[in-house]
């Protein structure tokens, strides 16, 4: 019952349904945040809204510090990956025994002690 126009006019169709498609998945694989974007604008909030308080430092290994701090009597123990800002680092990070925290207010369990402009990490 179908004619050869209608064939043509469907595989023309599912031809332009792919290419669609393939254009749509693209477009959304282009727009997607990459992690260490997501890291970055992260630490950016922090520096923005963040409020400071004292912390000490547990743990340094292999480019992750382990750090813990107290926000309105609530001890939290969190630890960041510092690999990407060695620039900021100090040489001798193991004699920080006392660092700066910057912390979230709505959410204190999500903090940082180094980013771009800003370390919390102390040179003695």
């Amino acid at each position: 019952m179908f004619t050869t126009a209608d064939g043509i006019t469907a595989a023309l169709l599912g031809v332009l349904v792919a290419l669609l498609g393939a254009i749509g998945w693209r477009s959304w694989q282009r727009s997607r945040i990459s992690p260490e974007e997501k890291e970055r604008r992260r630490r950016l909030m922090l520096l923005a809204a963040g409020k400071m308080s004292d912390a000490n430092l547990l743990e340094v290994r292999d480019g992750l510090v382990v750090y813990s701090y107290a926000v309105r009597g609530v001890e939290y123990t969190a630890s960041q990956d510092i690999s990407g800002l060695k620039a900021f680092v100090p040489n001798d990070l193991a004699a920080c025994g006392h660092v700066s925290v910057r912390y979230d207010p709505r959410n204190p369990a999500n903090s940082i002690v180094v980013a771009e402009e800003w370390s919390g990490l102390r040179n003695y």
